[in-house]
């Protein structure tokens, strides 16, 4: 299985359907008025992200996974909270309907695939059948809602979920037959990375009550199959640590609106991060604070996933405490971030980043470099290059040199197409010449440099101002890239070969670099044209290989 293309389906379709969403959502009254009583924003935004999240995820998964019982009642449950979702997210039609459908959704997993906890930390004793289900249920619905009510902040739920995905996609790849769990989790990933592209702040799409309770649904079902099933060895209390803060959070506001006599299921602002911001702390403040205490937690889970149960609850019931102790001792004194140094300082490094746009010109400039240097370098590392390659490499590199110089009618639009024939031709070569320089180390580079690629892009795309104002407009690149991954995985199940060609991996491939390019193609500036010099010169070299002027091998093999 490659789990890197199954990441890269679910992101690009991600990335494919919430732009759509985007535009159906003010005609169907999918949007999120202000509402000072339980919400921070001022503008009404989409809350279309969930249909991303879940199509991005469940596609992957249907074309991937045998469709038995478990995956079925889990598609089951996924589509049915959808549905759900998305009918409060048009009508607001109230808690009970929403625990109607969290029901609705939950029973076939526990009753039909028979997926419900058996063992019970602390206690050596088996509980029947019928208390078991029964205490699944009410923890699956407890779950859904955890990460429902987190989903206040832009990019919150979102980044909580993924920490976890990723703690229970790690737990599920060392146990002995954690496969199903393995793909779960990083489709599940894969959704949510291509949500995140446009839900970090100020976000530009929310997830919505379908993205949220499916993320709930997803981290509750992974952690029933993988500590009951897949992995019974695993402790039972780590669930505590690997889901982390959304479920204290949750019960805590429960406490406080009983104590209130309100409505427990009512929303209102007494969660931890609508705490924060009452403190002082900004918004993108208030998130990475819940995102180190969560990221914390998740980590200890990691390291004592087969740890006692008593010292797994000591921890997680210790840095909770820890926590809220704090924010209540900051609330009754009155403190604001202000007064501390630290505080300050870490605020004005956040500012200053921000205002100096740090991350967007380091990762273009990285972009820059690196994406010319991919196809320069892979042009003299392939060993084959055939000769019809070479005459139709000849020939575009005639008409870009005649672009470069302005001639007409070679304008702007042709650099780009040659560009782009550039890329593919590269990627299909060298993906064909695999073979030959398939050493270990040099596949550890190759994951690493595509990762740090995937990485820039987003850092690129999130802190570009110009660049946020175009997220929407889809273009026929956009649906390329959508065909091509969605066609890739109907191969995905046993991979598609002509001889020692994987079509899998050069879609993949194909779909980061392309990507790539097309930033730097958006996003030119008047200086150097190193994308089109390095273009320029991989035709040239591929030309002359392709007439066997020069020859030479690079051998790379074990």
């Amino acid at each position: 299985m490659n789990y890197l293309f199954l990441i890269a389906a679910a992101t690009m379709i991600s990335l494919a359907v919430i732009p759509i969403m985007v535009r159906i959502a003010p005609k169907i009254g999918m949007m999120d008025e202000p509402n000072e009583d339980r919400k921070v924003h001022t503008n009404p935004i989409p809350r279309v992200g969930g249909w991303g999240i879940i199509i991005g995820a469940l596609i992957p998964v249907v074309t991937l996974t045998e469709l038995d019982t478990t995956v079925l009642c889990y598609l089951f449950g996924c589509i049915t909270l959808l549905l759900f979702g998305a009918l409060d997210d048009i009508r607001e039609m109230g808690h009970y309907t929403k625990f109607i459908g969290q029901f609705i959704a939950v029973i076939p997993m526990i009753y039909v695939a028979e997926l419900y906890a058996i063992d019970f930390p602390f206690i050596d004793y088996e509980f029947p059948k019928w208390f078991a289900q029964g205490f699944t249920l009410v923890a699956m619905i407890g779950v859904i809602n955890a990460i429902n009510h987190s989903d206040g902040l832009d990019g919150l739920a979102g980044g909580e979920a993924l920490i976890t995905l990723g703690a229970l996609a790690l737990l599920a790849w060392i146990a002995p037959n954690g496969e199903l769990s393995i793909i779960l989790a990083l489709a599940a990933i894969g959704g949510l990375v291509g949500f995140l592209r446009y839900n970090t702040h100020p976000a530009m799409v929310f997830m919505g009550d379908g993205g949220s309770q499916f993320l709930g649904f997803t981290l509750g079902f992974l952690a029933v199959l993988l500590t009951q099933h897949t992995d019974p060895t695993l402790s039972k209390a780590v669930v505590l640590l690997v889901l982390g803060l959304p479920v204290v959070d949750i019960l805590v506001v429960l406490k406080k609106r009983a104590q209130s006599g309100a409505n427990i299921f009512r929303a209102t602002k007494n969660h931890m991060h609508h705490r924060l911001l009452e403190i002082g702390f900004a918004h993108k403040e208030s998130v990475v604070i819940i995102y180190t205490v969560h990221t914390f937690l998740v980590c200890c889970g990691i390291w004592l996933a087969r740890g006692n149960d008593w010292l797994i609850a000591a921890i997680y019931l210790g840095v909770c405490g820890a926590t809220y102790y704090l924010l209540i001792l900051a609330e009754r004194s009155n403190w604001r971030p202000g007064q501390t140094r630290l505080f300050s300082f870490l605020s004005n490094s956040l500012e200053a980043i921000e205002k100096n746009q740090i991350l967007m010109h380091g990762s273009r400039r990285f972009l820059e470099i690196a994406i010319p240097g991919f196809l320069i370098a892979l042009s003299v590392w392939i060993n084959d290059i055939p000769r019809e390659f070479g005459v139709v490499a000849a020939i575009l590199a005639v008409l870009l040199a005649l672009q470069s110089i302005n001639i007409y009618p070679f304008r702007v639009n042709t650099r780009r197409g040659i560009i782009y024939i550039t890329v593919v031709f590269i990627i299909y070569l060298s993906t064909h010449d695999r073979i030959t320089w398939l050493n270990p180390w040099a596949v550890g580079l190759e994951i690493i440099y595509y990762v740090a690629v995937c990485l820039a892009i987003f850092l690129a795309i999130r802190f570009s101002p110009g660049r946020r104002k175009e997220e929407f407009k889809v273009t026929s690149f956009d649906y390329l890239l959508f065909f091509l991954i969605v066609g890739a995985l109907l191969f995905a199940k046993s991979p598609l070969l002509f001889g020692t060609f994987n079509v899998n991996i050069f879609i993949v491939v194909l779909a980061i670099i392309l990507y790539a390019s097309e930033l730097l193609l958006v996003e030119r500036r008047e200086r150097i044209d190193l994308l089109g010099g390095a273009a320029l010169f991989t035709l040239i070299v591929i030309a002359v290989r392709g007439f066997n002027l020069v020859q030479f091998n690079i051998g790379l093999q074990p």
